[in-house]
């Protein structure tokens, strides 16, 4: 099985549309998507929505998305051609309350791909990739912390790497995305590749 993890450094940067292309461009591998969010303190993990329950069956939530046309991010990546789309909600900070689940449903699947930067803590995919838009300045501590571990980094903005990244462009592969389809061949062959090849990410 392989397991690819897209992550980034922050909301809004294309990290969706990129795991939703290369289930497009790679429909052989028959992939399982999963999007994991973590939600603040007053918000439901069942539905995202303020709240102020605090029980323990609230702070996990995993969910299968069955419409393609639902307009959420897990039905994106059914219409893009996934087997299975699972969306998860867990508390900041209570991820590991959800891996059993994730595992559960990883043991199921024939490939994963995951958004999250986060699950690099508890797994050990084939393939990280991170997006990196220099022309957004927050950074997700998550996506700093495994920054050096990315395969590869997606530039996707025209603008120079910013220094505040430390990220030096000839460091590692690098591919430029843009909008609509945050993808490119070159990326997709590199994906393609290194999964065949069965080198490990995080080594």
């Amino acid at each position: 099985m392989a397991v690819i993890v897209v992550g980034g450094h922050s909301r809004n940067i294309g990290k969706t549309s990129v795991v939703a292309g290369l289930i497009a461009c790679l429909p052989e591998f028959h992939w399982t998507a999963f999007k994991i969010t973590q939600y603040g303190h007053g918000f439901c993990t069942a539905d995202g929505k303020p709240c102020q329950c605090q029980t323990a069956d609230s702070c996990v939530s995993l969910t299968s998305e069955r419409d393609a046309a639902s307009g959420t991010d897990t039905s994106r990546f059914l219409a893009a051609g996934a087997a299975r789309s699972l969306w998860v909600r867990t508390r900041i900070g209570m991820l590991a309350e959800a891996m059993p689940r994730i595992e559960k449903e990883l043991a199921a699947s024939e490939n994963a791909i995951l958004e999250s930067n986060s699950i690099l803590e508890f797994l050990r995919p084939d393939l990280y990739l991170t997006v990196v838009d220099p022309g957004v300045a927050d950074f997700k501590d998550s996506a700093r912390r495994f920054l050096d571990n990315a395969d590869a980094v997606l530039l996707a903005s025209t603008n120079s790497v910013s220094s505040t990244l430390n990220l030096a462009p000839d460091s590692k592969p690098h591919f430029h995305i843009a909008p609509p389809a945050y993808m490119s061949d070159d990326l997709v062959d590199f994906v393609r590749t290194r999964l065949a090849s069965g080198t490990p990410a995080l080594t």
